[in-house]
């Protein structure tokens, strides 16, 4: 084995190894590979069926252990044949990096540290590099789609990066191989994040570097088709987390706290500032009271992500729409509706009035408008009540001797 690689004694003892999956890059290859084996020999190649001279530049590198796809089956099926490699290798984590020269080898360091700093009491880690993908330089494209999947990725996981689409990562080779991966391409890193932090793993961002060199760079990145792969994952993520994922977990955090501190820590958030705690109860009304019937778990949960809310509270207030309460909510804005539009209020509503095409649309306008007005100015209340609530509840714990 050649010592002479930068890191080599730190990636064994670490029992870690590096993962490139490979498909027509033959163009920078070579190079990436010569500079890669400086900083480690415990390299795994996968070449995805490349039809390039990428096979004959591997045969220069004999020391590397290769597998080999007679046909491309996509780059989630490459990284899965290298992680199950990985594990029959006896490697414990597997440090993806992408061939196409746009990572730094020498980024390699960041990783590594991050995972010498970690104890075995502590959760499985899993590291994805951040690209910092505001600067200049960076497509706009790629930018645009990356916040896209970082939006997302906080409302099925609650989990807020900075980069979910980066290739170069570090991740618990058992912990992957015991995931149920369906999607063999691009989409799949982001399902292995997904479930990974479904499995409560430490997933979080580190700093790297990036090289973007327009025309250089060899993409197999399809803009529409693996972008439409992108968006019914997290469609289906969505469904699975709101509706399974997140009551799961609730309920499992309320058995092991009780209620008292369960009601503490998840409810209320005593840490948080009351502005925080009232927007999340005004954010919960807001969507109960709007006319947006079906998706109020979807929209709640979505925007309490967008602005940082609790969550667990926006849902629950959420729930002011109940059925017990739904025809007064109906009744309320509907009224409010009519009046809002210059017709008064009408006491004596009954289906009768409703005896037109033309008379249930104008009905449903004025529902419609009357809901939002409700829900606006309903929020709004609340959102000053309990502000000065919570503001009197800290006030006191905090000249409590």
């Amino acid at each position: 084995m050649n010592t002479n690689s930068v890191f080599q004694s730190r990636f064994d003892a670490l029992n870690c190894c590096v993962i490139v999956p490979t498909y027509n890059n033959a163009a920078t290859l070579g190079p990436f590979l010569a500079e890669l084996r400086t900083y480690t020999l415990n390299i795994i190649v996968i070449n995805d069926g490349s039809t390039d001279e990428t096979s004959r530049i591997l045969d220069l590198y004999p020391h590397l252990e290769l597998r080999e796809h007679t046909e491309n089956q996509g780059k989630g099926i490459a990284l899965k044949t290298g992680f199950k490699a990985a594990e029959e290798l006896g490697y414990k984590y597997a440090i993806t990096i992408d061939s196409d020269g746009q990572h730094y080898p020498d980024d390699l360091d960041v990783f590594l540290t991050e995972l010498e700093s970690r104890t075995d009491s502590d959760p499985e880690l899993l590291l994805v590099g951040d690209r910092n993908m505001g600067r200049e330089g960076i497509p706009g494209k790629s930018s645009k789609g990356n916040r896209f999947s970082n939006f997302w990725f906080l409302v099925v996981t609650g989990i807020d990066l900075s980069d979910t689409q980066s290739g170069y990562r570090l991740y618990p080779v058992k912990l992957i191989n015991s995931l149920k991966l369906i999607t063999w391409k691009f989409e799949l890193e982001i399902e292995v994040l997904v479930k990974a932090a479904w499995k409560k793993a430490d997933v979080r961002n580190i700093p790297i570097k990036v090289l973007y060199e327009e025309g250089k760079r060899v993409t197999h990145f399809r803009p529409f088709w693996d972008i439409v792969r992108i968006v019914l994952l997290y469609m289906w993520f969505v469904l699975v987390s709101f509706f399974y994922i997140h009551p799961r977990n609730k309920y499992q955090d309320f058995k092991n706290k009780g209620f008292k501190r369960f009601w503490k820590e998840d409810v209320m958030k005593s840490q948080e500032p009351p502005h925080k705690k009232a927007s999340a109860i005004a954010l919960g009304i807001f969507v109960g009271l709007s006319p947006f019937w079906g998706i109020h778990t979807l929209l709640v949960f979505s925007l309490a992500a967008l602005f940082s809310l609790n969550k667990v509270i926006a849902f629950l207030f959420s729930n002011i729409s109940i059925p017990p309460f739904i025809p007064f909510i109906i009744y309320s804005s509907y009224q409010l509706g009519l009046f809002l539009t210059g017709n008064g209020f009408n006491w004596d509503l009954n289906l009768h009035n409703f005896d037109s095409g033309t008379e249930v649309f104008l009905g449903l306008w004025q529902y419609i408008i009357g809901s939002l007005a409700l829900s606006i100015v309903s929020a709004g209340a609340v959102w000053i009540v309990f502000y000065f609530l919570f503001s009197i509840s800290n006030q006191k714990q905090v000249v409590k001797p």
